[in-house]
């Protein structure tokens, strides 16, 4: 699948986020994937987007803005 995430891709998360409201200098989204990938809210108070190696990105970018609502809500 996708080993590598460019500015298309963060284009298209950067769509996603910007429909929620969340400001583009609050996310961090790492150039690498992983497996799996994951949404986290950091100590900073950032949101870390990393996207999932193993699904096909646009079917992970569905689910995205879910993942972003659990790890915001989380306590």
């Amino acid at each position: 699948m996708l080993e590598a995430v460019t500015m298309k891709e963060i284009e298209k998360i950067f769509a996603i986020t910007d429909a929620l409201g969340i400001h583009r200098e609050a996310l961090v989204i790492p150039l690498g994937t992983a497996a799996p990938g994951r949404v986290r809210k950091l100590l900073s108070g950032k949101i870390e987007i990393t996207v999932d190696a193993e699904m096909p990105f646009d079917e992970w970018l569905v689910r995205l803005p879910a993942l972003i609502r659990q790890a915001t809500e989380a306590p």
